[in-house]
């Protein structure tokens, strides 16, 4: 039994998960350590009350974007447009709502407002799909035009101003509760297990892999590599637009000019902490929620313990290149062998 204990954490250790699983709980100690507060959740005005809830809420746009960048990676893709994409859905609702300040009346009704940005989000990522897909272009310029023209429309649509929204049914999707936890947190659990289950219970999954690892032969063996890559893009423009949603519902207001803002880093960052391969072909939906889980979690360390708002973005880059330098094979076998040279334990 002894015997077997090195073999099997090993193997644990070996895992695609295990690293930003370790990474994850020591961030969650860190917190605890500095704050003592930090696990205490309490029932308060009808709902669940906590820094961990608040985590939850404010990560669920981070983790539906990843879970769209997920698909995006796995094709051998990049999407940088998201955060733009973002911007654009909030302004569209904005815009769709309108209303007075007295928050009982909307331009259009909620729903119409909610497919219409949805929708323009959608056509967002059929755009980059396209481009991708069927003009040849190399994914990060195909994203890299929206991504830039993108601002612009949300700015045209907000006419470079803030809108304020006012209309209180909209605020329950980003800022509401059900069942004493945040609404934000149903939305992308709904998400995540409709993308599941279509990648673990149809082909979809194998398709996507085969697209990722080798394209022609995905090609040769009747895969509609093209159709798929569109659709991968669609997809993640709609968890953008859902995403946007959920930012301006709970800030309640759109910004053309701030929303969003870096968010495609973030989320290129949360998926390959979370294992999937930037080369295409392997990736992990549950690895892409930790991934999120692991950002939130950090920028949520790094402002509860006071680091100074001109080098917190260092901090994040420390952090996320260590534990990308433990998830790396290679790295951690370089290590294993310097630790194992006869002159390793000399200076002990």
């Amino acid at each position: 039994m002894l015997e077997r204990s090195p073999s099997l954490l090993a193997a644990l250790l070996r895992h695609r998960l295990a690293w930003p699983l370790i990474t994850l709980a020591l961030l969650l100690v860190v917190n605890t350590v500095f704050n003592s507060s930090f696990l205490h959740i309490e029932w308060r005005d009808g709902h669940l009350y906590g820094s961990l809830i608040d985590i939850l809420n404010r990560a669920a746009p981070l983790v539906l974007v990843s879970l769209g960048m997920t698909l995006v990676i796995a094709t051998r893709g990049i999407d940088i447009s998201v955060g733009a994409t973002v911007a654009i859905a909030a302004a569209v609702a904005a815009w769709l709502i309108g209303g007075s300040v007295s928050g009982t009346e909307s331009r259009f009704p909620l729903p119409v407002a909610i497919l219409g940005a949805i929708g323009v989000a959608l056509l967002c990522g059929l755009w980059n799909g396209v481009l991708v897909a069927k003009v040849g272009m190399q994914p990060i310029i195909a994203t890299l035009i929206l991504m830039v023209a993108g601002r612009g429309i949300a700015q045209l649509i907000t006419d470079g101003q803030i809108i304020t929204i006012y209309y209180t049914p909209y605020f329950f999707m980003g800022g509401g509760y059900l069942a004493g936890l945040p609404f934000s947190v149903f939305v992308v659990a709904a998400v995540f297990v409709v993308l599941y289950l279509a990648i673990t219970r149809t082909a979809l999954g194998l398709f996507i892999q085969a697209v990722g690892i080798n394209p022609t032969a995905a090609r040769v063996a009747g895969v509609q590599a093209g159709r798929l890559i569109v659709a991968a893009y669609v997809f993640c423009g709609v968890c953008a637009g859902i995403a946007g949603l959920l930012i301006s519902s709970n800030v309640k207001s759109a910004d053309g000019n701030n929303a969003g803002q870096l968010l495609e880093l973030d989320a290129i960052l949360a998926v390959t902490l979370g294992g999937t391969a930037l080369t295409g072909g392997r990736f992990s939906l549950v690895g892409s929620v930790i991934g999120a889980l692991i950002i939130q979690t950090l920028t949520y360390a790094i402002y509860s313990l006071g680091v100074p708002p001109e080098i917190n973005l260092v901090v994040k880059a420390v952090v996320v290149f260590i534990v990308m330098l433990l998830q790396s094979p290679d790295f951690r076998a370089q290590v294993g062998a310097l630790a194992r040279r006869p002159g390793a334990g000399a200076l002990q």
